[in-house]
């Protein structure tokens, strides 16, 4: 529940009109979710309780679903209803024609106790498809009985954008939800859009359906939702607003789009996808030579909009395309400032190129580019050195359970002192990164807050079989920033060693040195409210 009311006041922040909240009654985690909302009341977006009509055969007034539903106290409740004769007859079990009663009772009683509506047309499209003269009556009643908004929902996501167009043109001019000026009639409900990913084109439909009227796009957030996701209001939002000249959001609100993307993926325990358009870590990266120099000049070469109005930032990668060009704009990015005559950045371009041939991938693994380039530069100073270390590995057999178990001892000097330590981990690189941890945290207590958030290891050359060599790429956090370092080795624990080190040399660094890394995204912690 805490997540979720997190994530609504960021929501609320960001400037989204309508929140739906959950199914008050269907879990005790969305009743208290709008309990907590009714005490503490979100400041200016409205949040939604969303429900199903009632049951075949019921009254609504006496359907005991739908009471929490006003318990929750919102002014508008989002209520979903069958479009689709085959999920009539197959799905309820019951008539056409009490499936319109179903919609009538339901939305004339809430009407009756105050409460605005939106009304789902859930399976609209394929219902439309296969029966639209029914399709369309499901909509009169809903009309008739109250709504004020119609979502039409392509449920199962199969539908394209040429038919989202010609569908939601079609119900316009049936229903005049537009007047002839362009603006709804008297009286007349709005309509909406609500579209699933199955075919990858749920940012397409919506798109399709306001150009074709609609002036409501149900989504979520990074396209979370079941199956293959929702429409990504990330997509969505500055598709409409800087595209199409919408205005659905301030600029300012606008600019912490990539911050809330983020946000509730953290929130969410999901990695956040880095080639998202428009808030993803690569959406604005840049690696060819011949591309970064265009884009020092004028971003526009290769940027279709501007990063900062979502508030993204514009990366220059260093991959083995890169250029002198990608090195001192990186330098400059890290707040170094370099000269293309400077023999230094001649030798690191070199020295770039042979490690990446090598197996190493700095195109993620930015920390460690930052410290392989200040290491060139003598600039990298000496927090610590290890020394050595071993990692035993050992199972142990029962009858009921088969457990591994490991110990890693290592050797470092930190600040001219010895010091052997040794930890238990449930693997190799486990009881490794412990050990490492011990022996410096009473040097730097900073690390006590470091942990490890993606571990991805990937063979190089399978042809070798377990003699291959092997790259891991580790990401690890504050809780405020991320950052990921990466290790090539024939030995998988000597590639998980060179990238801990650095993680953990990288985050002592940022606490240092704190600078706007793009290698570096930004979080708001999730101990503090929105």
């Amino acid at each position: 529940m805490e997540d979720k009311l997190r994530i609504a006041r960021q929501l609320d922040s960001l400037g989204v009109p309508f929140i739906e909240g959950g199914w008050p009654g269907a879990n005790p985690k969305d009743v208290q979710f709008f309990w907590q909302l009714q005490a503490a009341p979100l400041q200016q977006a409205e949040v939604v309780a969303f429900c199903s009509t009632r049951r075949p055969h019921h009254t609504a007034a006496e359907d005991p679903m739908l009471q929490p539903i006003l318990t929750a106290g919102t002014r508008w409740v989002t209520i979903f209803g069958k479009s689709w004769d085959l999920q009539v007859t197959e799905g309820l079990k019951t008539s056409l024609d009490e499936n319109l009663a179903m919609i009538q009772d339901t939305l004339e009683y809430l009407r009756s106790q105050d409460r605005r509506v939106i009304y789902d047309a859930e399976h609209w499209f394929d219902g439309y498809k296969q029966n639209p003269d029914y399709a369309l009556e499901t909509l009169a009643t809903a009309i008739a009985a109250g709504a004020e908004w119609i979502v039409l929902c392509d449920t199962n996501g199969g539908t394209l954008p040429h038919e989202i167009s010609q569908i939601v043109d079609s119900v316009n001019q049936q229903f005049q939800f537009l007047g002839t000026e362009g603006v709804a009639a008297p009286q007349t409900p709005l309509l909406g859009i609500h579209t699933h990913n199955d075919s990858e084109t749920a940012v397409a439909n919506a798109l399709a359906a306001v150009l074709a009227g609609a002036k409501m796009v149900q989504g979520t957030v990074n396209g979370y939702g079941e199956r293959c996701g929702n429409a990504n209001l990330c997509s969505v939002i500055p598709n409409l607003q800087l595209k199409l000249g919408y205005d659905c959001l301030a600029a300012d609100q606008l600019a912490q789009l990539t911050k809330t993307s983020r946000f509730i993926s953290e929130i969410a325990n999901l990695a956040p996808d880095e080639h998202a358009p428009f808030v993803g870590l690569s959406a604005f990266a840049h690696k060819g030579g011949i591309h970064v120099s265009a884009v020092e000049r004028n971003p526009l070469t290769y940027e279709h909009i501007q990063p900062e109005s979502v508030g993204n930032l514009r990366r220059i990668v260093i991959s083995d395309q890169a250029g002198l060009s990608n090195i001192l704009a990186k330098a400059r990015s890290f707040g170094l400032e370099l000269s293309r005559q400077d023999p230094t950045c001649q030798q690191l371009l070199q020295r770039l190129k042979l490690l990446e041939n090598q197996g190493y991938q700095f195109e993620v693994a930015e920390a460690s580019f930052e410290l392989l380039m200040r290491e060139a530069l003598g600039q990298r100073q000496s927090l610590f050195v290890v020394n050595g270390f071993q990692v035993h590995c050992g199972v142990t057999e029962s009858p009921a359970l088969r457990q591994s178990h490991c110990f890693a001892t290592v050797k470092v000097t930190v600040k001219g002192e010895d010091i052997l330590e040794a930890s238990e981990g449930n693997g190799p690189v486990a009881a490794l990164d412990a050990a490492l941890r011990k022996a410096l945290v009473n040097f730097y207590p900073a690390l006590a807050d470091f942990y490890l958030t993606d571990y991805k290891v990937r063979i190089l050359d399978g042809a070798a079989g377990t003699a291959a060599k092997t790259r891991v790429l580790i990401e690890s956090s504050d809780g405020q920033q991320r950052w990921t370092t990466v290790g090539v080795s024939q030995n998988i624990l000597e590639a998980s060693y060179q990238a801990v080190v650095e993680g953990l040399e990288y985050g002592l660094l940022l606490q240092k040195f704190p600078h706007p890394l793009e290698a570096a995204v930004l979080i708001p912690p999730l101990h503090q409210e929105v």
